[in-house]
């Protein structure tokens, strides 16, 4: 099983954050991940979130062996063709080492998105619209970036089996009551091709490393808030 770690920029600055990135490299980490929001304080931090590809990219010049990703990229902060067009260059700038996940959002009337309603960004009412923007952007990207691994993070058996259907991986929330309902949802709708199973838990969950070896994912994200809180 792979160890991943995940940051929030919401909570610190760039200096800080690359050192923490390039010391999990050094240790070995297989993937760091990071935040796609506006808000910090959707994540319980005090500043703006980096966004996500120009961070991305930063890190990318910074290191040469560790992975980078998104988890998860939502939908509705880029048209497609845009976030196919950062998908590419991150991929580009890395030498091949970028992994994309990408999330369906929040209904609009829940707060995770209070950052969307302030900004005027339009959020799909209907779950199955944006659960069509998901099937959506994976085609759009596979079109324009075909090496990005792309990543589904999923809360429902509905979006599961989407990204069994048509993405490389699925990703839960271990602490999920559902979670194991989600991955076989997954594994169900890959039909036995090539497809990752990986779940993400804060830090400080005693129980991570042990709920991830009785689900067999193959990726567990292990999820900080400061950067250097290791």
């Amino acid at each position: 099983m792979r160890i991943d770690v995940q940051y929030s920029s919401g909570h610190t600055e760039f200096a800080a954050y690359r050192d923490a990135i390039l010391s999990a490299e050094g240790e070995g980490c297989d993937t760091a991940w990071v935040l796609d929001h506006f808000d910090g304080a959707m994540v319980g931090g005090d500043r703006p979130v980096l966004e996500c590809f120009t961070l991305l990219g930063a890190l990318a010049a910074a290191t040469t062996r560790i992975s980078l990703g998104c988890l998860v990229a939502n939908v509705a902060n880029r048209h497609p063709a845009l976030l196919a067009q950062c998908a590419q260059t991150v991929q580009r700038i890395s030498g091949g080492r970028f992994r994309l996940g990408l999330g369906a959002g929040a209904a609009p009337d829940t707060r995770w998105s209070r950052e969307h309603r302030e900004r005027g960004i339009h959020i799909a009412p209907a779950l199955a619209d944006r659960h069509a923007q998901v099937v959506g952007n994976i085609d759009v990207v596979r079109a324009t970036a075909p090496t990005v691994p792309i990543i589904v993070g999923v809360n429902s058996v509905e979006l599961a089996t989407i990204a069994g259907r048509h993405a490389d991986g699925v990703n839960v929330r271990l602490k999920s009551p559902h979670a194991e309902r989600y991955l076989a949802a997954a594994r169900e709708a890959a039909q036995g091709r090539p497809f990752e199973c990986s779940g993400w838990a804060a830090h400080d969950d005693p129980a991570a490393q042990q709920k991830a070896e009785e689900l067999r994912l193959d990726r567990l994200i292990i999820s900080h808030l400061y950067a250097f809180d290791r």
